[in-house]
């Protein structure tokens, strides 16, 4: 069975089913070659022997970091945060990845500093304060800004802890990825389950939330990398899929989880009994079909997986 590290290395990034179009995730190498194979300086037999080199480097690498104290660990190239080297890896890019601080920048930064990304399935999360503008109105700007903290944390503590990357958090909403190689061939199951697990963290099961969220969740292919400019570059998720799961989220009320046909198949979610929803999504032009679930609903033969 592949960990986490052997799937991201063989698959340079993402999807092992799919032709990479990225550099490797961990070391210089991989990516400069293959830019190199595209110029056409350099053969195909060259490439692979760069290829092999720089995956040889990253498990003398991966042995290397084993060997130091200071658990907890980065998932993929196990060097570890805590002291005492936590602290000096730090400098040389080693600390906590942004994105899901289960992982070290350094594996990730071949991405940001050519920009590189794959076009791959993954499940994407949505999560909205409903009625944010009302709740806005009727406090204080500092309050608000507390209750947006709170989300925020809330959200991205959830969405770690099923494996998700997150991506960003944008006014009133928090966006998560879930990528295969992180995240598991269930992703879009640890989606569901996160959407879960954050409408009870705001107490939607008490039928009095402390803040009104609303989530889509939908499975598709994006385009998953680092995008920007050389002074400004994000890890994120772009297309169709990406929108539509943003239009979901907008379509949700309080306490609700919609999840399209594609992220129950994806999941193997047993959907039957659930209610449904035809939604006409602004920008599309044929209704996209939702599963409706609730905290309430999420309990015994309803979350079974199929």
């Amino acid at each position: 069975m592949k960990t986490v590290g052997d799937e991201w290395a063989v698959a340079r990034g993402f999807d092992t089913n799919r032709t990479p179009r990225m550099g490797a995730g961990m070391g210089e190498a991989g990516g400069r070659g293959r830019r190199e194979l595209e110029a056409g300086s350099v053969s195909a037999d060259e490439d692979a022997r760069s290829r092999l080199i720089s995956n040889r480097r990253a498990r003398r690498l991966r042995r290397f970091w084993r060997m130091l104290p200071s658990a907890p660990r980065c998932k993929i190239c196990t060097s570890p945060f805590g002291p005492p080297v936590g602290p000096v890896l730090r400098l040389i890019g080693k600390g906590r990845w942004p994105g899901n601080p289960k992982y070290c920048g350094g594996c990730f930064r071949d991405l940001y500093r050519h920009r590189e990304g794959a076009e791959v399935e993954c499940t994407l999360f949505f999560a909205d304060i409903r009625g944010s503008t009302r709740l806005a109105e009727s406090m204080p700007p500092s309050e608000f800004r507390e209750l947006l903290d709170r989300f925020y944390a809330t959200a991205a503590e959830v969405l770690v802890r099923h494996e998700a990357v997150v991506d960003k958090f944008v006014g009133d909403e928090v966006v998560g990825i879930f990528i295969p190689a992180l995240s598991g061939e269930l992703h879009a199951r640890r989606a569901i389950d996160a959407g879960i697990d954050l409408l009870r963290a705001a107490d939607h099961s008490d039928g009095d939330p402390w803040v009104p969220i609303g989530i889509g969740v939908n499975t598709g292919t994006a385009y998953v990398g680092a995008v920007g400019t050389a002074e400004h570059v994000e890890f994120t998720a772009l297309g169709d899929a990406v929108n539509v799961t943003a239009r979901l989220a907008s379509a949700a009320g309080a306490g609700e989880l919609l999840i399209t046909e594609s992220a129950a198949r994806a999941a193997q979610f047993a959907a039957a009994g659930l209610a449904h929803r035809r939604l006409e999504l602004r920008g599309k032009t044929s209704a996209t079909e939702v599963i409706v679930l609730s905290v309430g609903q999420a309990t015994g033969d309803s979350l079974n997986v199929g």
